[in-house]
């Protein structure tokens, strides 16, 4: 199964592409002006975090909108890629009232394929200025925080995911579960 990380500046795109690596994907990481048609034969794509603030500049995510776009695959935007894709697809990402920095306790409430068998409430790691303040036409919240209303979401009609925080990172409670998940989904078992 092939699961690429796009590279949008993130300090833990390497992270990311370790897990995937770890949980038996091949995988590697692209730059964000990669060709679509270059992408188009994997299983599943990861847009990463990065330094872009997308409420403030979404010009700078590369070529991520063609693969929302494009790509007939399951997708995971983390972090700046999550609030790319929400501003993308006809929603909105904007300056935080409260950035979050550090620890916060994620609220599933519908565990839906990502969350599934988690507790319903755990620990996360954020690092954002920018969130998603208005969800796409069709999408829907899987969690929240207390400062930050869209910690993860997901399209109904296609396999587009989004999480604010990270599960990349060790001080994420169940996140090797989450990118677990998400395997599953681009090998078509959920």
């Amino acid at each position: 199964m092939r699961v690429y990380v796009v590279d949008n500046g993130g300090q833990w795109t390497h992270r990311e592409w370790r897990v995937l690596k770890y949980l038996g994907a091949e995988t590697r990481i692209v730059p964000n002006d990669t060709a679509p048609r270059e992408l188009a034969d994997l299983d599943g794509l990861v847009l990463s975090g990065g330094a872009p603030r997308v409420g403030v500049d979404p010009g700078k995510m590369g070529r991520n909108g063609e693969y929302l776009d494009e790509l007939d695959i399951p997708i995971l935007g983390i972090c700046a890629g999550h609030q790319f894709m929400a501003k993308h697809l006809g929603g909105d990402a904007t300056p935080a009232e409260v950035p979050e920095f550090g620890k916060s306790v994620l609220t599933v409430h519908e565990p839906d394929v990502l969350f599934e068998g988690l507790p319903a409430s755990f620990e996360v790691w954020e690092s954002h200025n920018d969130e998603v303040s208005v969800l796409p036409k069709r999408f829907v919240t899987l969690a929240s925080s207390p400062n930050c209303r869209v910690q993860a979401m997901r399209s109904l009609d296609r396999p587009l995911f989004g999480l604010q925080f990270h599960p990349e990172v060790e001080h994420t409670q169940f996140g090797k579960e989450i990118f677990q998940s998400f395997l599953r989904i681009c090998e078509g078992r959920i």
